[in-house]
């Protein structure tokens, strides 16, 4: 509990690939069929911060937040449809939003890509900035047993820490179970361990408005009857088995059914270019594509 005056600093941390993994399980496999909100991620954090150390929200503010992920360099993303487009539209998002973006070149090993030394940077940062006194509440979104030294050291030097933290697990597209889960080590280190995958499920169901703005909107001016208006792009995955697939269009893919295709949906393969039409469903308020043709 917070006992001074003064307002609470918070810092946010966020290990990207994590975040990405839970962005795209609400995108692709939740009903919602949205990505997480950076911006109504940060006020949700700011309201639960506030609730556990008992304050008005108002004294919570956050004054550091750091997104720290591996990256392909400019000519693999040049090579990779609209790789270089997307990538730049999320800058725009998390500069808009206030955080410091830190990226390490991805490294083949044994022919794949993979991270190396972000959880490093990543615990630098945080302790550095608490080291400094710059921060009262770290709050990290991670995942792995590697940041446990820094849960320590930050509990070490008075700084409360809160841990979002999500558990679930999916078959993907390529029939291969994905699992996504938090380290029980760090939730048991944390001071506030928050599961996150509870709190969206039970406030989705209550309309909390906080939870509501977890997830990104709908474009307010886009007219929601495009169906006449033709557009081209690259299929991003296809489910042969369960009869559909998702279409690479910003700032969310669109997903499109079997029905909706009018040339022949099993000669259809990710990285075909095609062409659609876009239509907002009704049942879930999202757009798809509709009138689906290889070209």
């Amino acid at each position: 509990m917070n006992t001074n005056s003064d307002f609470l600093r918070i810092g946010i941390f966020y290990d990207g690939n994590f975040l990405l993994h839970a962005s795209n399980y609400y995108n692709y496999i939740h009903p919602q069929r949205r990505r997480l909100s950076l911006s109504g991620l940060h006020n949700y954090i700011k309201i639960r911060v506030a609730e556990e150390e008992e304050i008005a929200p108002r004294w919570c503010q956050v004054v550091e937040s750091h997104y720290f992920r591996g990256r392909i360099n400019a000519m693999e993303a040049s090579q990779r449809g609209n790789q270089l487009y997307n990538d730049r539209v999320f800058d725009d998002i998390m500069m808009a939003e206030g955080i410091q973006t830190h990226f390490l070149p991805l490294r083949n090993i044994q022919g794949k890509k993979e991270e190396r030394g972000i959880d490093v940077w990543l615990s630098l940062e945080a302790y550095g900035l608490a080291l400094q006194g710059k921060i009262d509440v770290a709050v990290l979104i991670v995942s792995d047993t590697d940041y446990v030294p820094l849960f320590r050291k930050l509990t070490s030097l008075g700084v409360r820490t809160m841990i979002l933290s999500w558990e679930f697990n999916y078959v993907n597209d390529d029939g291969v179970r994905s699992v996504t889960k938090t380290s029980h080590d760090l939730l048991s280190l944390a001071t506030y361990p928050i599961a996150v995958h509870d709190e969206i499920e039970n406030g989705l169901k209550q309309n909390d408005p906080y939870i509501l703005d977890m997830f990104v909107k709908n474009e307010p001016n886009r007219s929601t009857d495009n169906s006449q208006e033709e557009f081209v792009s690259d299929i991003l995955s296809i489910n042969y088995d369960g009869g559909y697939g998702f279409i690479k269009y910003p700032n969310n893919n669109l997903y499109f059914n079997i029905q909706d295709v009018l040339t022949d949906f099993t000669a259809m393969a990710p990285g075909d270019t095609v062409a659609f039409n876009i239509e907002r469903n009704p049942n879930n308020q999202q757009d798809v594509a509709k009138n689906v043709r290889k070209i």
